[in-house]
């Protein structure tokens, strides 16, 4: 596939891009990039995926991963931060019939609608002050999911994604060369079977890095040795979650963007992010004295993206790096 725009010149660094990330891909200089960090989307339902299908978001991540062999520099890397789809719909599961054994906690929605009506400004925090219950009965009972899925819902069960990024990657060209888990706080809401059933609450996200064959320099001067024994060298990142998802809906904090771009590349290096978002990559990039460049399908998160890149700080060294690229 040729790399070109539509005049003939390949995309500029330190911006984000409007469009499909497939098409984009296509307008990227060939091995240029050092580091391409994304999170792309999970297939859970936000609003910015539920146009696709299941096969049609395989087959789109499939590409994106594919396209990213030619622009990569050999011995680069290719690092993606995804989860598990704990909630993954099929029509030909079993129903779940579960005999709950509990103390029942006797209040009612009645009850949690009634002090709402009188103390309209009360977060379920306050609620549940009131009612001498837990923060989160009063969420199941203000959101009628205290049984999961309900009696007409298709029924859903755990869908592991290892083994399909597995097999993007090799079919790309790639090498798994590691693996890492972000550990963070428990996610409730997207956990709301958790104290009707044996599962477990959603406290953690992979982290894939692939590898371009090529010649990889391994500089752990890049971190300092508190960071290189703290987490440069250890598989588990314990990093919490981002507190407000206000501006966008699905963000992963700051330090996840930090460590990765820290790890795999070096200082005046192009770090690329196709699922750009909130702009978390990009903005991290330039703070660390990468160059950027990003891609998103939704025209008011590139705004936010840009934004978020002119707020980025930069030290004096930084700047001069990124002029001198």
């Amino acid at each position: 596939m040729a790399h070109a725009n539509v005049n003939g010149k390949y995309l500029t660094h330190n911006d984000i891009y409007h469009g499909d990330a497939r098409d984009l891909l296509a307008r990227v200089r060939p091995g240029s990039i050092a580091l391409s960090f994304w999170s792309p989307p999970y297939y859970v339902g936000k609003s910015y995926e539920r146009h696709l299908t299941f096969e049609a978001w395989k087959d789109l991540l499939a590409e994106v991963v594919r396209l990213h062999y030619d622009i990569l520099v050999p011995g680069g890397f290719l690092v993606i931060n995804i989860a598990d789809i704990l909630c993954f719909p099929d029509p030909a599961m079993p129903r779940l019939q579960a005999s709950t054994v509990s103390r029942r906690c006797r209040v009612t929605r009645e009850d949690v609608l009634a002090v709402k009506r009188k103390n309209p400004h009360y977060d379920r925090y306050a609620i549940a002050a009131v009612l001498g219950c837990s923060e989160q009965t009063v969420d199941r009972r203000l959101k009628n999911n205290n049984i999961r899925g309900g009696k007409r819902s298709v029924q859903t069960r755990v869908m592991l994604v290892g083994g399909l990024v597995q097999e993007w990657g090799l079919q790309a060209g790639f090498y798994l060369y590691d693996r890492r888990i972000w550990a963070k706080d428990p996610a409730w809401e997207n956990s709301r079977w958790h104290s009707l059933s044996y599962r477990a609450v959603d406290e953690y996200e992979y982290v894939y890095v692939w590898w371009k064959p090529g010649i990889t320099t391994v500089d752990r001067s890049r971190l300092t040795r508190e960071e290189w024994r703290e987490w440069g060298s250890r598989a588990v990142w314990r990093i919490p979650s981002v507190g407000r998802n206000d501006d966008h809906e699905a963000k992963f904090p700051r330090e996840l963007a930090r460590r990765v771009i820290r790890l795999f590349s070096q200082p005046g290096d192009l770090v690329l992010d196709p699922f750009v978002g909130s702009g978390t990559t990009a903005a991290v990039a330039a703070s660390e004295g990468r160059r950027y460049l990003g891609f998103d399908i939704v025209k008011d998160y590139v705004q936010l993206a840009r934004a978020n890149c002119r707020k980025a700080p930069r030290t004096r060294e930084v700047q001069h790096d990124l002029i001198a690229k």
